[in-house]
């Protein structure tokens, strides 16, 4: 299936999304993808918030549009390839019988699959601001990734290790 197939099948079971994943092999190459575009659409949903930061205190945008490059696509794929091998150990203490890679993808996966939500928070922090609506979109994001990421975990971590 597609990307944009897969995510939509997402929204209605991580799990069976994962397990499909898993199914085509252990490609580290294609985790790597799935983590870059996560992370591109993650800094992609900033340029709003960036923009209107940029505007209302009159700094110039660059170098915010910089640093939010730096973060996203340098340093948190690092950060999230270490997240992904804590909660494997602490799936495998927990009995969990997946892989490491089984780890990365259902990481990966959830920040690609609940990017339309963060697209969305980025729109709401830029054209709206701070305020409820703000509060209540990031909270929608945070337990839609939570939902993904530990639904994925359980779906690879109760998969028998080839």
């Amino acid at each position: 299936m597609s990307a944009l197939t897969d995510i939509a099948a997402t929204y209605r079971g991580p799990g069976g999304v994962l397990r499909r994943l898993l199914a085509r092999g252990q490609r580290e190459d294609r985790a790597l993808a799935i983590l870059m575009a996560g992370c591109a659409l993650v800094f992609v949903a900033q340029w709003p918030r960036l923009a209107r930061e940029a505007h209302l205190t009159g700094q110039d945008l660059n170098p915010l549009l910089g640093a939010s490059l730096l973060g996203w696509i340098i340093i948190m794929p690092l950060v999230l390839y270490l997240v992904a091998g804590v909660a494997h150990i602490i799936a495998r203490v927990l009995g969990g019988r997946g892989s490491f890679y089984g780890a990365r993808l259902a990481l990966f996966w959830a920040l690609l699959a609940a990017s339309p939500l963060l697209l969305l928070h980025g729109l709401v922090a830029g054209f709206i601001g701070p305020g409820p609506q703000l509060v209540l979109v990031g909270a929608l994001w945070c337990a839609v990734f939570l939902w993904f990421w530990l639904g994925g975990m359980v779906a690879v971590e109760r998969r028998e290790v080839a």
